[in-house]
């Protein structure tokens, strides 16, 4: 039988690969060459400075357009999967997109693999659209059973197409700091930053208000009273791969410079480097709003043996095991229970560590980029093709 053809349909906002692109085009680069020995694989992405018009990522091709006019990109994709002929088109988080590839090819059969609630929202489409949308598509994928609900709730007659497809993350890549090789860099980066006898609780992400970076900078001078070793470390910028700053950021480093020596701001940094920043941290804090459908940096902590303190809110409570692998706050009481357990977590050591030990188990059990594929892979047996 000869494999299926699947095209993967990115949303023409980051070029792929790339080490400044958003989790959308990140879950494709490393789910995809995991599906090609099963099937045929085509992903279609914008074009890049360095990036050739056609070529190959682990066994998948790669074909790229312009993508600064969008109705242009997604018709001058849905010619070229004309040519391909694809069995399946997965359509990545761009509910829209589904219905103007099924007007180009009204008989071809249909994916749409959401990895937020962004673009399901009443700014981002209308309502109607939303239904006709998911009315077309064959199969939905979602990231969390949390993004299940809250899809299902927006459009509950097609809440029976929707099928959890967790992230996950590559474990060789995000090295545990239990192994050899893991310690020895965790000191050599240790070392290399200053962060000997620091404390250093890690945030990685936008600069964004829902990611609550605010939270920390407010429960940080109690913190620090209590524990002064305590060292706060923010890694991101407002903007994926751009130094561009907001009234957002600037509001963060006033409250950063009340805390001099205890809070300490890093630049937007490529992915390459992002291991290491949790690699040489104590704890990974994820004070995100209520609206997270997943959270990759979750996965990413733990897999390099950090606890996580987190909000309980979206699919952040389907990661992180409460009282194991690390806590779960209160979104209503963030600043106040994120301090109580920093500080419990920083003042143990054998604490922090045996939490640290069950998060990377945790995802070499659940979330790694295998475990994905493999329920990848399970939806298109169901679907007659494999």
């Amino acid at each position: 039988m000869a494999r299926p053809r699947i095209a993967f349909v990115t949303p023409g906002a980051f070029p792929l690969p790339s080490p400044n692109s958003s989790s959308v085009e990140r879950v494709v680069e490393k789910l995809v060459p995991l599906l090609v020995p099963a099937i045929q694989a085509r992903i279609y992405g914008r074009t890049g400075r360095t990036l050739p018009r056609k070529g190959t990522l682990s066994g998948a091709d790669c074909v790229r357009f312009p993508a600064g006019d969008k109705i242009q990109y997604v018709s001058r994709v849905g010619r070229a999967i004309r040519r391909f002929q694809p069995d399946i088109t997965e359509v990545e988080n761009r509910p829209g997109t589904v219905l103007r590839l099924k007007r180009l090819r009204p008989q071809g059969r249909v994916w749409l693999h959401l990895h937020s609630a962004t673009f399901i929202g009443t700014k981002a489409i209308r309502h109607s659209r939303l239904v006709r949308s998911f009315q077309a598509a064959e199969k939905i994928i979602v990231n969390s059973e949390f993004l299940q609900e809250v899809v299902a709730a927006r459009v509950p007659q097609c809440a029976h197409k929707l099928n959890v497809v967790y992230p996950g993350v590559d474990t060789e890549r995000f090295r545990s700091q239990f192994t050899p090789d893991g310690a020895a860099r965790r000191e050599q980066l240790r070392n290399a930053r200053g962060w000997n006898g620091r404390s250093v609780i890690l945030f990685m992400g936008r600069l964004i208000r829902k990611k609550g970076v605010h939270h920390l900078l407010r429960l940080m001078p109690e913190l620090v009273k209590q524990h002064p070793a305590a060292l706060l470390v923010v890694v991101g910028g407002a903007f994926y791969g751009s130094a561009r700053t907001t009234g957002y950021v600037r509001e963060l480093h006033r409250l950063g410079r009340r805390l001099r020596g205890h809070v300490q701001f890093v630049p937007y940094v490529p992915y390459s480097e992002v291991p290491d920043w949790f690699l040489g941290a104590d704890v990974a804090v994820v004070p995100s709003g209520r609206s997270e459908a997943f959270g990759l940096v979750n996965v990413e902590a733990m897999a390099c043996g950090l606890p996580v303190v987190a909000t309980r809110a979206g699919g952040m409570k389907e990661i992180i095991q409460d009282g194991v692998t690390g806590y779960l706050v209160d979104p209503c009481e963030v600043e106040l229970q994120m301090r109580e357990y920093l500080l419990m977590l920083l003042k143990n050591d054998q604490l922090r560590h045996e939490m640290g030990w069950r998060s990377r188990e945790r995802v070499e059990q659940r979330f790694t980029w295998r475990h994905s594929a493999d329920r990848w892979l399970k939806l298109l047996a169901e679907s007659g093709m494999l």
